[in-house]
């Protein structure tokens, strides 16, 4: 998950957000660090971006992302601040229909109105594409979006996220980023038969198969065996800047285009709250 330090993270009355005294630049960073790019635009087929159509393949069938760029007709353009807001924290299409949690608003519901206004404001500065979304290839049951209402009874727990008072601003800092805006968790977490995520194996990995595109992720805890607990934080926040592993080789796959096109955008000390946090947790 590198540039001079592009924001200074405050919590305050109970909310978390990013302090920027140019909001083009937080949405733009913001942007970046959630990935929005790179699951909405078809990369391998030299897709324009935000046009959608990235395929993403689950075991509930494969999804293939919709056109989020700000054209009117097959893109978001229509949608109002409010539209917007409650697609990410609701998983609510404008019409009142319910996304599949492959959309990951699940994390994304943790982020604050003034970071999902910022998001949207900077989608808007991009280029508009006229590029109609692809039918999903999923089958009956998976496919019934109404059966979406009894899954969020399940497994969404509404936010936006509410700063720990027992922990340090840095930790609140960390763990805002990595569960909110990199959703770091929707990857890294093993899911149930019902593809929620398995919250008692928060961050340790998945296997083949079961990942994004089907491939393992590794655990990220800080278990010295299978995790990484021999990791330093300083190791941890030059990792998510230049994607350099503690024994000199570089991150690859997956992880490389979240680094490369996300994490790195962050500022050093965000980076390393980022790694404050995952060193917290209980090793599994």
């Amino acid at each position: 998950m590198a540039a001079l330090c592009l924001s200074v993270f405050l919590i305050s009355a109970g909310t978390v957000s990013f302090a920027q005294s140019d909001p083009s630049a937080r949405g733009a960073m913001l942007f970046a660090v959630s990935g929005c790019a790179n699951c909405h635009t078809d990369t391998k087929k030299k897709g324009k971006q935000l046009a959608g159509g990235h395929t993403l393949k689950t075991p509930f069938g494969t999804f293939y992302s919709p056109n989020i760029s700000a054209d009117k007709t097959h893109g978001i353009g229509g949608w109002s601040d409010d539209d917007f807001i409650r697609a990410m924290r609701n998983g609510k299409a404008p019409d009142g229909g319910d996304y599949f949690p492959v959309f990951p608003y699940t994390s994304f519901t943790n982020m604050t109105d003034a970071d999902l206004k910022a998001v949207k404001a900077h989608i808007f500065t991009l280029p508009a594409v006229a590029q109609p979304n692809k039918p999903h290839d999923v089958g009956f049951p998976f496919n019934i979006r109404f059966s979406q209402f009894f899954w969020k009874l399940l497994f969404l727990t509404k936010g936006p996220y509410r700063p720990d008072p027992s922990k340090s601003p840095e930790w609140n800092r960390g763990a805002y980023l990595s569960n909110a805006v990199a959703h770091c968790g929707e990857c890294h977490t093993p899911r149930n038969a019902l593809g929620g995520l398995d919250r008692d194996r928060w961050l340790t990995g998945t296997e083949k198969g079961e990942g994004p595109e089907g491939l393992a992720v590794p655990n990220i805890t800080p278990d010295p065996d299978v995790g990484i607990g021999k990791w330093s934080i300083e190791q941890i926040t030059e990792y998510l800047g230049s994607g350099e592993l503690p024994d000199g080789d570089y991150a690859g796959s997956l992880m490389a285009e979240v680094i490369e096109d996300g994490t790195d955008k962050l500022g050093k000390s965000d980076r390393r709250a980022i790694a404050v946090y995952i060193k917290s947790l209980s090793p599994r």
